[in-house]
């Protein structure tokens, strides 16, 4: 047997010390150069029986400085990828080094590391097409000769650890997907699992945690990591996706780099130093040096970049500005390179869509890396905020209908407008009428924000195919008319403009073009904010028109009865007849943190002094969209039912 001594040294970056562990976020400069002036482990090779290959089959062993084989320890089993085998991560990524000079400073336990050869088959070497099938196959095989005979050799060999509790694995590409494939769905034999730059060998997150408090339960540390240059980035961000939906803590690391040795060897590094102590769960998602390309940024856009903890980092170049700054409610200030580039990174951002803008030399500028909305009653920039209870909104492999923008005249206006709508899924291929929600925006807003803002067709579409919600037409028309008069122009004169509109040009409109039914019992009418306040004039003066009303993040003033009293006498003079059309009065906003909370609660106790009946719901996020797209999920369920 061949035994080879090897060196090395190490520096820390950064470390918290109220930490279960230290906050290093990346290997610094030296983690990998062998050094002369401390002790070292030592590289063996073994040859063990495979029962389920049918041959002896050889893997190299690495024990620690000051081995001693009358004292047990963890082991972590090592995988390579598809192009090599047993020597590749000697032979690129040198493990006995960096863990040398771990061990040096102390930064990790004592531990074992085993390296297989990963393409469980009776010719194992790495030669001809190892994309064959049957090569390819060798390493989903190689499952049943982990478990069933080289863990077992190791464990009556050597002197290791023999539970879950002190056995890990993790691998490079390939090897990082069979780590996660095995280790995930092996929870009784693993409680540290790794994949680095994971390979589309990695099976899909449904199958690796199908039971995800279990998971949680079972695993003392999950890390994926890649480099973002890295092709192969999309299996690990698809399985982080579905951790962070379903509320398993795991590290999520990406770095600069792509599929190769610099990333791979940094991964060990990070992953090594979690290894046999306490780990704090719920400091996990800190654990990155980049985040993820919003889903707002326009194409090709690297930033912003969301970090697993939501923290957003900016970066935007202006060489000749003076002060950069964004203004994302809070307002950031940037800080200039050399280059030119202007950069910060936020703390956390909570969920859902933000409209923000740049500051550039104080001018409110829409950043040109991400797409732009109009809100706040211009164009803006917008960022998604991914959370775990956004599912319901996500695109999903179901029927999908359409959103199409059409125009129209309208002669209450005497002008050409605008409306979005969306047809369900099938609309086109049958000869059915459908019901009709009319659809409204807040404020600063327009037609098309429901559409791009609120993700009603994604929601709807998810709906539809769930059988939660019937199949219906949605019709978001643009709010904002002339009328001159009271807080925000919401004058009653104001408000009598809009349900012209609403009645007399876009009803007509909608049920000449679309296929929808004309009375009441298939119409509804919703609103968030301002279109509240056009849902409560224009529905609660108009049930006769509509079985359904929704009032999302809205309420009268109250300190305002000139507006308001007109409206409470006319709601008086006709409870009977508003409860009796009415088949569904929704109420609902984003708690006491929503502007209009104390308004809504003091309509709610009028309505109830007046014998208004109405429904009331409540979900915590503030006046913001987040709120809204739950509002129009939970509205939906209630219609034409």
């Amino acid at each position: 047997m061949q035994r080879i001594p090897f060196l090395f040294s190490l520096l820390f970056l950064l470390s918290v010390a109220t930490m279960a562990q230290d906050t290093v976020m990346e290997a610094p400069e030296g983690f990998d150069v062998p050094q002369s002036d401390i002790p070292h482990g030592v590289i063996d090779s073994f040859t063990y029986k495979s029962e389920s290959v049918g041959t002896k089959r050889q893997a190299l062993i690495y024990t620690p400085p000051g081995y001693d084989k009358k004292k047990d320890y963890p082991v972590l089993y090592l995988l390579h990828g598809i192009g090599g085998d047993k020597m590749e991560w000697y032979n690129g990524g040198h493990p006995e080094v960096i863990l040398d000079n771990l061990y040096a400073k102390g930064e990790v336990e004592p531990m074992i590391v085993i390296m297989p050869n990963g393409r469980a088959m009776e010719d194992d070497r790495a030669v001809g097409n190892v994309f064959a099938p049957d090569k390819v196959q060798a390493f989903a095989d190689f499952e049943k000769d982990l478990l069933g005979s080289l863990i077992p050799y190791v464990e009556k060999k050597y002197p290791v650890i023999a539970d879950r509790e002190h056995r890990a694995i993790a691998g490079l590409s390939m090897g990082g997907g069979q780590s996660l494939n095995f280790g995930l769905q092996n929870l009784d034999v693993f409680s540290y699992v790794g994949g680095f730059s994971s390979a589309p060998n990695t099976k899909t997150p449904e199958e690796l945690v199908p039971e995800p408090a279990k998971t949680d339960e079972q695993l003392n540390l999950l890390w994926i990591s890649c480099g973002d240059a890295d092709g192969l980035i999309t299996f690990s961000k698809r399985l982080h996706d579905y951790l962070y939906r379903n509320e398993v803590p795991h590290v999520y690391y990406v770095e600069p780099g792509g599929h190769d040795f610099k990333v791979w060897k940094n991964g060990l590094y990070m992953f090594s130093r979690f290894l046999w102590k306490p780990v704090d769960k719920s400091t996990l998602d800190q654990y990155s040096l980049l985040g993820t390309p919003a889903e707002t940024n326009v194409r090709g856009a690297n930033y912003p970049q969301i970090l697993p903890d939501n923290r957003v980092m900016f970066r935007v170049e202006a060489p000749e500005a003076e002060t950069v700054q964004v203004d994302l409610g809070k307002k950031y200030a940037m800080e200039k390179d050399a280059e030119g580039f202007w950069t910060v990174t936020t703390e956390p951002i909570t969920r859902g869509f933000h409209y923000y803008s740049l500051l550039i030399d104080g001018k409110a500028v829409a950043d040109p890396a991400s797409e732009t909305f109009y809100g706040m009653g211009r164009m803006a920039s917008g960022i998604e905020i991914p959370f775990p209870d956004d599912e319901y909104y996500a695109l999903k492999d179901v029927p999908h209908g359409e959103v199409r923008i059409k125009k129209y005249w309208s002669g209450v206006l005497n002008q050409w407008r605008e409306m979005y709508v969306y047809t369900p899924p099938g609309y086109d291929d049958s000869n059915e009428e459908y019901p009709a929600l009319y659809l409204l925006h807040g404020g600063g807003e327009d037609q098309s924000g429901w559409a791009t803002q609120g993700k009603t067709d994604l929601i709807l579409d998810n709906l539809i195919a769930a059988g939660e919600a019937e199949p219906m037409v949605i019709v978001m028309m643009d709010g904002n008319v002339t009328g001159p008069g009271g807080p925000g122009g919401f004058g009653g004169r104001s408000l009598e403009t809009f349900a012209n509109e609403l009645k007399n040009a876009v009803i007509p409109f909608v049920e000449e073009t679309y296929r929808v039914k004309g009375d009441a019992d298939s119409r509804a009418l919703a609103g968030l904010s301002m279109g509240g306040l056009q849902t409560l004039h224009a529905g609660l003066r108009n049930t006769g028109m509509f079985s359904a009303l929704g009032v999302f993040s809205s309420g009268w003033w109250a300190d305002n009865t000139e507006l308001s009293g007109p409206e409470y006498t006319f709601m008086e003079e006709h409870a009977d007849a508003i409860n009796e059309d009415l088949d569904v009065f929704w109420l609902s906003q984003g708690g006491q943190e929503d502007i209009a909370w104390k308004n809504n609660q003091a309509m709610m106790k009028k309505f109830d002094d007046l014998g208004v009946e109405y429904e009331y719901s409540e979900y915590a996020g503030g006046h913001a969209w987040p709120v809204w797209r739950h509002d129009l999920h939970g509205f939906a369920q209630k219609l034409f039912k």
